[in-house]
């Protein structure tokens, strides 16, 4: 009966902290991927940007702690974040306006690795997600690990998740553990707002020519096994590659490329998901 008691007082603690943290953020996404490897990162910076250009507020959360990406995909490896004399956590801002937090701002040297046990990665992530000062976003994309273990399931449990997008590649591999993904969003009560494919085929920089190198269709199949909608394919795109290392996302520039008309309408499909 003691243990009954304890899992119903810390039910209802998780959901006053949910409530609480609903009062500013309005929806909260889970980007996930079974492997690592996959884009995940590419997809979350620029699906960040997109829904910023359509001039929704947006946050971006780097949840990855053992191996952040967002702020080299950003152009912030430089950035330290500040706090209010509260002690609340300051994101920081890159333009327009986009808000991010990321364990790599909080180390003093980014060659140095994180070693934590899954008590202190909850805790950083409870801070990242409770005591940053936000203030009144819509969207806010959480870049998971890879995988479905501690850090995945805390933020599905500290934010009430309602929504995820599962990223893959074509190969079998990768969608071996993309229905792992699936799994997880379904067992924690994550609606899905779809499957997308990363590295959807390479397309050549001088002659245009597409060659699926890791195979076709293969995200397009798992979403309709599970019934699930399909989002889109981001082929291979040297522009994706180096706005990466650039830390200037793709999508800034505005070239007219198709692949930024990909992301975009990504976001296009993740505003509609909530109407």
């Amino acid at each position: 009966m003691a243990e009954k008691g304890k899992e119903r007082d810390f039910q209802a603690e998780l959901k006053e902290e949910q409530d609480k943290l609903r009062e500013h953020i309005k929806h909260t996404i889970m980007v996930i991927s079974g492997k690592g490897g996959v884009g995940k990162s590419t997809v979350s910076a620029n699906l960040a940007y997109a829904l910023n250009s359509f001039g929704k507020d947006v946050g971006l959360v780097d949840a990855d702690i053992h191996g952040p990406t967002i702020p080299k995909l950003l152009g912030m490896e430089n950035v330290k974040l500040n706090s209010t004399p509260e002690g609340k956590i300051l994101p920081a801002i890159v333009p327009p306006g986009l808000k991010v937090i990321s364990m790599a701002f909080l180390v003093p040297d980014s060659d140095a690795p994180i070693i934590w046990r899954g008590p202190m990665k909850y805790n950083a992530i409870k801070q990242f997600l409770q005591d940053a000062q936000w203030g009144n976003i819509e969207y806010l994309i959480v870049d998971l690990p890879p995988g479905t273990g501690d850090e995945s399931i805390s933020i599905a449990q500290l934010t009430g998740a309602d929504g995820s997008i599962i990223v893959t590649t074509p190969q079998s591999v990768a969608l071996l553990n993309s229905r792992k993904a699936v799994g997880f969003a379904q067992k924690m009560s994550i609606p899905i707002i779809g499957i997308i494919e990363n590295m959807s085929g390479f397309i050549c920089p001088h002659c245009g020519e597409r060659v699926d190198i890791f195979g076709e269709g293969g995200g397009e199949r798992t979403a309709e096994e599970f019934g699930l909608p399909f989002l889109g394919r981001i082929p291979l795109d040297k522009k994706i590659c180096d706005g990466g290392e650039a830390g200037r996302p793709m999508i800034i520039d505005n070239d007219n490329s198709d692949n930024i008309d990909i992301f975009k309408d990504l976001a296009e499909k993740v505003i509609k998901f909530y109407e």
